[in-house]
């Protein structure tokens, strides 16, 4: 037996050594990186931790991490909320079943750069889909959403909801799926209607599935980029800045590679921390009771 398990890591290390590289490299080198000054302009100067330090009193580092966080949990709510709706109606059609989800699944195959540029002229201030549908051809009423805070921030999130809202339904509904249909029928049996039903039998049953919709979502809406950097860039005056954008900022236009890997480290910590919490509850017995 031992033998045998020997063989089966010997196979597994190729594969194991190229993950690491891949994967376990970029992200000690990014580390190193952040314990450093480095720029084209001077010479490379060890500093430990002082660029984390500094981190804790930028105020535009910190509102990128307030936005951050505001997306996250809005987003992820809204489209957890989503997709059990989405769940439900897909669980009980019953005519043209395959048609229906690739429907519903195209938004989430579709590339979120694409995405995010359809909804830049949605919102488009001049000749957007919003405009048009909420003032006609007044166009003297006309207004700009993505160059007001609170506008560029509802346009972000909404298209993330409208993209990653079918990946959450995806996962619920094979949960859905999942339920044992005599324990529906006993419950009807007893008189429990369709409310009753889902919330004291379907719910319990579907939070595992409902739990890792909303951490494999919280942990890819953490790694949000291309929506900002293509909707917004950040503006109106960094209003929409999530941490990656603002780590690609310091590292690459203003090259402070040390302080832009910094923030990377932070943003990998974070979904590190929920990638731990996500498998410590998912494993847990009482989720699933």
């Amino acid at each position: 037996m031992r033998s045998r398990e020997r063989f089966g890591y010997l196979l597994l290390a190729p594969a194991l050594l190229v993950m690491g590289a891949f994967l376990l490299g970029p992200i000690a080198a990014a580390f190193v990186t952040s314990l450093h000054v480095d720029t084209p302009f001077a010479p490379r100067r060890f500093v430990g931790l002082e660029n984390y330090a500094l981190l804790l009193e930028d105020e535009a580092a910190l509102g990128s991490l307030e936005f951050t966080l505001l997306f996250v949990v809005v987003s992820v709510a809204l489209e957890v909320a989503g997709g059990l709706v989405v769940a439900l109606v897909l669980d009980r059609w019953r005519r043209g079943q395959g048609l229906v989800r690739a429907a519903v699944l195209l938004p989430w195959a579709m590339p979120t750069v694409v995405a995010a540029v359809m909804w830049k002229y949605i919102f488009n201030d001049q000749y957007g889909l919003v405009n048009a549908l909420m003032y006609g051809d007044a166009l003297e009423r006309y207004q700009a959403w993505l160059a007001h805070p609170l506008g560029a921030r509802a346009a972000i999130i909404l298209a993330d909801v409208w993209k990653s809202t079918s990946f959450a339904a995806l996962l619920i509904l094979a949960g859905l799926q999942a339920v044992p249909r005599e324990l529906l029928e006993a419950a009807r049996a007893d008189g429990a209607g369709p409310l009753r039903r889902l919330l004291w039998v379907r719910l319990p049953l579907i939070r595992p599935a409902i739990l890792v919709a909303v951490l494999f979502r919280t942990i890819d809406a953490l790694r949000v980029f291309d929506l900002v950097y293509v909707m917004t860039r950040g503006a109106p005056a960094g209003a929409t800045d999530v941490l990656q954008f603002y780590g690609y900022q310091k590292m690459f236009p203003e090259q402070q590679f040390g302080y832009g890997a910094a923030v990377s480290v932070c943003v990998f910590l974070l979904a590190l921390g929920l990638s731990l919490l996500a498998m410590r509850l998912v494993g847990t017995r009482s989720w699933a009771r």
